[in-house]
């Protein structure tokens, strides 16, 4: 089961910088709020400068990124991250899995305070984790919650994700790299019934579109991410909404430290039936 550990990382770890990339025309904007108003009369520097200073103020946030991207089939290649989370490193949501048609399964993530749950579907067990551990690890699971400290070596790359801050800051930085070009303010529009105005601009060779609220406050609502066979989206809701705060039960859970333990070399008892393992 240890040769996962750093597969699963990568995974999800991976929309996070898709979700920065995202965003990078905002990189090297400084977050300085104008007095705001009408969208109609503020330059698409101007729109940028407002979107990030509220992105890097938002308390909490609801993150959905969609990995359209063409290419071979890969079910170990992230597909939708659908996350709330917030700066004290709470989450609730999912992360599924597979691109170019390929199934990857998906796993359900919670996170509050330092214990985290996940709940990775079977498809994601056998898919996820090879050598005939992961089909065992399905079983075993049978659709309860893997259950420990965010810090534990299975866990912290999930934990990670939910860093609200983290995310802040890398948006702060930007992704490495030439600054992005000029921006180029569009014509008003509607995402999801909200009036936005498109700002775009080219990174890295790729193009970059920003959606931002036409009235103040002026945010980020959608980011687009176009390059060669890259095309990602990510869209953002729920500025400063709490996170949930409910929590999977005991009954729903088995500590993590017994999928340390499993081996497609299980005995009898390691891959017992769910109702005859020790929890």
């Amino acid at each position: 089961m240890q040769s996962c550990v750093s597969r699963h990382r990568r995974a999800v770890l991976l929309p996070v910088s898709a979700a920065v990339v995202c965003v990078s025309a905002l990189a090297g904007v400084p977050a300085f709020a104008d007095d705001g108003g009408d969208a109609s009369k503020l330059s698409a520097r101007q729109l940028a400068d407002d979107a990030k200073k509220e992105l890097l103020d938002a308390k909490s946030l609801h993150v959905v990124l969609k990995n359209r991207s063409t290419g071979p089939a890969d079910a170990q290649s992230p597909a939708v991250l659908d996350l709330a989370l917030d700066r004290d490193g709470n989450c609730a949501g999912s992360l599924t899995m597979g691109t170019g048609g390929a199934k990857g399964g998906s796993v359900e993530l919670i996170k509050r305070g330092g214990e985290l749950w996940m709940k990775p579907d079977t498809t994601f067990w056998k898919t996820q984790v090879t050598g005939g551990a992961g089909e065992l690890a399905a079983r075993f699971y049978n659709g309860r919650y893997v259950h420990g400290n965010a810090n534990d070596e299975l866990l912290k790359a999930f934990g990670d994700t939910c860093d609200l801050t983290a995310f802040q800051a890398q948006v702060d930085s930007g992704p490495s790299g030439a600054p992005p070009e000029k921006l180029t303010k569009g014509k008003e529009t509607k995402v999801d019934g909200t009036d936005v105005v498109p700002v775009s601009g080219r990174n890295n060779g790729g193009e970059v579109v920003l959606f931002i609220t036409s009235k103040d406050p002026h945010r980020l609502v959608r980011a687009t991410e176009k390059m060669g066979d890259l095309n990602t989206t990510m869209t953002l809701t729920d500025y400063n909404r709490p996170v949930p705060t409910a929590t999977p039960s005991k009954d729903e859970s088995v500590d993590v430290s017994k999928l340390q333990s499993l081996s497609p070399k299980a005995t009898p008892p390691q891959a017992a039936a769910p109702d005859q393992a020790v929890r």
